[in-house]
């Protein structure tokens, strides 16, 4: 799993360590995480090049360990490049989910109001072939009233 992480030395050992900040979902998406942990740094990774404070990206098995460490400088860079020089700051971002999610509640409504209307065409359509049946009937009633008259004269 891929974390965002930064670099930390530890007292007097030189102990290198990296505090995870964020990790990387299934989906491409990240997640801040809640508490702080904290990995040593094996020896057989490249810690020359890991300064105190740094960012990194690294991937971490299943079991803790530490597979590869890379510096997150061009990661962050990518993402400055593609989200927030072509105006997706955050308060845009906010604001399309608030129209997304009002345009949800539009068509929730939509969907109501035409549901109820259905029905209502429904309840209607019903009330016509009942009227139908009864005009039949009174047709049918009326035809052989007029039947029986002519029968009768």
């Amino acid at each position: 799993m891929l974390y965002l992480a930064q670099v930390q030395k530890k007292d007097i050992l030189g102990e290198i360590s990296l505090q995870l900040l964020a990790c990387q979902n299934a989906d491409e998406t990240w997640a801040i995480l809640p508490e702080q942990t904290v990995l040593i740094v094996p020896p057989n990774c490249d810690q020359n090049v890991l300064n105190e404070g740094m960012l990194v990206l690294a991937d971490i098995g299943e079991n803790r360990n530490i597979l590869h460490i890379q510096a997150a400088t061009n990661w962050v860079l990518q993402l400055v490049e593609k989200y927030l020089t072509t105006g997706f700051t955050p308060d845009f971002l906010q604001q399309e989910a608030q129209k997304a999610e009002d345009w949800r509640q539009s068509l929730t409504l939509q969907s109501q109001e035409f549901s109820r209307r259905l029905i209502e065409v429904e309840a209607r359509r019903e009330q016509i072939q009942n009227l139908e049946a009864k005009l039949q009937q009174e047709k049918q009633l009326l035809e052989s009233s007029i039947d029986q008259l002519k029968t009768d004269n």
